[in-house]
């Protein structure tokens, strides 16, 4: 039988490996109280603290007080993050039926070669609340329909825009590109910027310092479109990276880690897994550009809508 700690939970935010009788102590002592208020919805302290306990296990970042009272606010805004997901799709009658979370779990299930059962099981075992995992499932399943059915049809992308991206393209044959993945960390507000520099650095010196794995970290707490797959965003070129990011991948070599890159946006953390020199052979396809495109713009338009969300929101944050 696999071991809860050996145990492979694959989310919409990564693989979590859960150590049996992982406690937070950081909030350990007020677990009936309330962390943050999100408009009409409360978000408790226990919330948080199981929380904790799967992204903490699973990132696979040093199990002390340090690093728990730096992750904890990050946890938080996903908390409060994804109850305005749930409020949003609320308001816009768009609804997550048990059928869906249960399909979710059941992948989730299927991933660690387990019937849904076994899984649910197994989880009981290692005293990890199964409802903390649903919670999850169901506020990614309810964002995905109000992307899909208010955003999705904002994004436009012309034939003129894969013409351009593809001239030029063609004209940097010959210039290096990079096989990269990122740890995206975004700034919801200018209050937390110095907290999210904080937290960058302290990321950074624990995956150099070989005490965490990138693509572990990536996938619990990176919010780039890449996130669930270690933070992996594929091959990209001078021509399609801001002028920070392309100063960043110079400065670092194969298998190595930058320091955190601070961009209009937030801070992100990059890791080169490999290098080419763009040929004509190495060109995308017109369907592959236009397919990014799309991709980034949606992915643009969904952290600005939920930037906008939290901007008009009440949100109390009591712990």
């Amino acid at each position: 039988m696999m071991k809860i700690s050996h145990l492979s939970i694959c989310l919409a935010l990564g693989m979590v490996c859960v150590p049996s009788g992982y406690v937070v102590p950081a909030v350990q002592a007020a677990v009936q109280g309330i962390a943050a208020v999100v408009n009409e919805d409360a978000i408790s302290v226990r919330d948080l603290e199981k929380r904790l306990r799967l992204i903490m296990a699973s990132s696979g970042l040093p199990n002390n007080k340090e690093i728990r009272e730096k992750m904890a606010m990050q946890v938080l805004s996903t908390l409060v993050n994804e109850k305005l997901m749930m409020q949003e799709a609320r308001k816009h009658g768009l609804v997550v039926v048990q059928a869906d979370i249960e399909r979710g779990f059941s992948s989730v299930a299927q991933q660690n070669k387990m019937s849904a059962d076994q899984f649910r099981s197994m989880l009981k075992k290692g005293g990890i609340d199964e409802g903390t995992m649903k919670a999850q499932i169901e506020s990614q399943v309810a964002w995905s329909k109000v992307v899909q059915s208010r955003l999705r049809q904002r994004v436009v992308v012309s034939d003129r825009d894969v013409d351009d991206v593809l001239e030029r393209l063609t004209a940097k044959v010959g210039t290096t590109e990079y096989l990269t993945a990122e740890i995206f960390l975004p700034i919801d507000d200018a209050k937390s910027a110095g907290k999210v520099k904080q937290l960058a650095s302290r990321l950074v010196r624990e995956i150099k310092g070989g005490k965490a794995s990138f693509f572990k970290v990536a996938q619990q707490f990176s919010k780039s479109a890449g996130s669930a797959n270690g933070g992996d965003i594929g091959w990209v070129n001078e021509e399609q990276v801001s002028e920070e990011v392309l100063a960043g991948l110079r400065a670092i070599k194969k298998n190595q880690v930058s320091a955190p890159i601070k961009t209009h946006e937030g801070y992100r953390i990059l890791f080169v897994r490999d290098t080419r020199t763009l040929s004509e052979n190495t060109l995308p396809s017109r369907d592959q550009v236009h397919y990014n495109l799309g991709a980034e713009r949606l992915d643009k338009i969904q952290r600005r809508y939920l930037l906008d969300l939290r901007a008009a929101a009440f949100i109390d944050v009591r712990v």
